[in-house]
């Protein structure tokens, strides 16, 4: 028998599950995914990445340039989202490394988001832009010790608070871009061995007990009930979510996840400068051959404080890539996928999943 899955609190908001719902771009977790899932009792997260493309406003242009377009596309993603879920937790994920992050955060915080989840660097002054906005919980996503540190520090001698959780990244695991692969096999970069380092340094050093929510690898609800065991307060699920009536993104993208296996799984490079896990297709091959040549390398919103693709020429543009795969075309986009890929048989909604994952 499974064990009880507990309320998950954040900051002042207490979700009825301890499931948060990953975010996946560009346009594969928008609103109707983030309301589902805060309908049925987790945490429903909007990524921004690129969230103007494909928009009204991205094709008028008339309202401004890229960020701008990206921050009237993020506040009908939350009118809608909130419209699907009144009364859920619904997220907003943002990466540091995006030149709008400021002003993301900003709209945000301002237009009804309860959480502000935030990757891709090290978020130093985000109480700074939501101060404003006391009720918005701040989460920023880790993968070690010493970032945890350098924030929780920081934040509390620059602003007096601290982060109401945090989304501790499963390097072995975790879907997307990742970090310490040279390390990734040694036991000291375990999970296990991770969250035990942060309830320590947290509680002995800090004084304080922050919620620890872990993302990467985790499928169903064995995963779940392991990661809990091990301390951990939460889970973040991404990649299974994709194979859900109300994921945003394009049918075929769904059919293409939903006929994955582990065996499907390729590390490519990026223009992040870090590897990504993706699903092998004719777009990863060719990445993985350094065939830059075959790749489309024109930068379309200049949306990365550093991008190899628009500084060097390298690689791809990864905005534009995960936009094809997420619109349909899984032969020429990026298909980003976590580690722990298995057999899905068939496309259901979130709140059948979610029925799954909490039964006892």
């Amino acid at each position: 028998m499974a064990s009880i899955l507990h309320p998950l609190r954040i900051g002042k908001h207490i979700i009825r599950y301890p499931i948060v719902q990953g975010a996946m771009a560009v346009r594969v977790s928008g609103a109707k995914l983030a309301g589902a899932v805060a309908n049925a009792g987790g945490v429903g997260t909007i990524a921004t990445l690129g969230l103007g493309l494909h928009s009204p406003y991205f094709h008028q242009r008339k309202r401004g340039n890229f960020f701008e377009v990206n921050r009237l596309a993020l506040i009908d993603e939350l009118t809608e989202a909130r419209t699907i879920s009144p009364n859920g937790a619904i997220g907003v994920n943002i990466l540091v490394a995006t030149k709008d992050y400021p002003v993301l955060v900003q709209t945000a915080a301002a237009c009804g988001a309860n959480l502000i989840v935030t990757g891709a660097g090290l978020p130093l002054t985000l109480p700074m832009y939501t101060t404003d906005y006391p009720d918005v919980a701040l989460v920023p996503s880790i993968s070690n010790l010493l970032s945890a540190q350098i924030i929780c520090e920081t934040w509390q001698n620059q602003y007096n608070r601290l982060p109401d959780a945090l989304i501790v990244k499963n390097c072995q695991m975790v879907g997307g871009h990742f970090t310490q692969c040279e390390n990734i096999g040694s036991p000291e970069f375990s999970i296990e061995s991770l969250i035990s380092q942060l309830r320590d340094y947290l509680e002995q050093q800090m004084g304080v007990k922050i919620p620890l929510i872990v993302t990467g690898g985790i499928w169903d609800r064995t995963d779940i009930d392991r990661i809990l065991a091990i301390g951990a307060d939460g889970v973040q699920i991404g990649t299974r979510f994709i194979t859900t009536e109300e994921c945003d993104a394009d049918r075929r993208y769904k059919d293409f996840h939903l006929k994955a296996c582990s065996e499907d799984i390729v590390t490519v490079p990026s223009p992040v400068g870090k590897p990504t896990r993706a699903l092998r297709n004719p777009f990863t091959e060719q990445a993985m051959a350094g065939s830059s040549t075959a790749l489309e390398q024109r930068c379309i919103a200049n949306c990365l404080e550093s991008c190899l693709c628009r500084d060097t020429g390298k690689t791809y543009c990864l905005l534009q890539a995960l936009a094809k795969a997420a619109s349909g075309d899984v032969e020429r986009g990026l298909i980003f996928s976590g580690a722990n890929v298995r057999y899905a048989e068939r496309i259901v909604s979130v709140k059948e999943l979610m029925a799954v994952l909490t039964q006892q």
